[in-house]
């Protein structure tokens, strides 16, 4: 059995998950200038949370504020903002949808992930990396290849940007408190 295995299997670990915000990143980064450059850059409002059933079973959601994101030079924010990207008038939130988990060795799992970006759904391996923390928190690092075009994020002038972004997160789950009815 391997250590994520088990960590699926402990009847102590079933339950509600709420990502903590504090302790979590996600960040993107993609080759610019004809792959001379490579631009980074994070969001910096998100949310999510995670079900561990008492079989094993994952789901859970993520969703990532697109007004969040930030590279550090503000015109190039605008732009990516704008109806040539991310658009986020009209589509304020990037969803991401897990439907299931699967243990591959170690730590190590593939993701079932749907991502909607710009309204369109599609889904996305996500090989991930999940590690129990000292306090019992859970720390899932994943990262994945997104096809800009599957999304709408085709905009490209002169050819100079990448086909393919690369998108990192490193989220922290906390179990979620239960009330007791009647406690005080």
């Amino acid at each position: 059995m391997t250590t994520l295995e088990t960590l699926l299997t402990d009847p102590d670990a079933a339950g509600s998950w709420n990502l903590v915000g504090d302790d979590s990143t996600i960040t993107f980064k993609i080759k610019n200038m004809w792959g001379l450059l490579t631009v980074t850059g994070e969001f910096t409002e998100f949310s999510g949370y995670g079900e561990l059933t008492s079989d094993g079973a994952v789901s859970g959601h993520l969703e990532i504020d697109v007004a969040s994101l930030r590279t550090g030079i503000g015109l190039r924010d605008k732009h990516l903002l704008s109806a040539d990207f991310f658009d986020a008038e009209h589509f304020p939130q990037i969803r991401i949808v897990i439907t299931a988990l699967h243990p591959t060795k170690g730590k190590s799992a593939d993701l079932r992930a749907n991502f909607t970006i710009k309204g369109i759904a599609d889904p996305v391996p996500l090989p991930v990396t999940v590690t129990r923390l000292g306090d019992d928190s859970v720390r899932i690092s994943a990262e994945a290849e997104i096809e800009r075009a599957q999304f709408g994020l085709g905009w490209n002038r002169f050819g100079v940007m990448g086909a393919t972004a690369t998108a990192s997160a490193e989220a922290v789950f906390a179990r979620a408190r239960s009330v007791r009815r009647g406690a005080q």
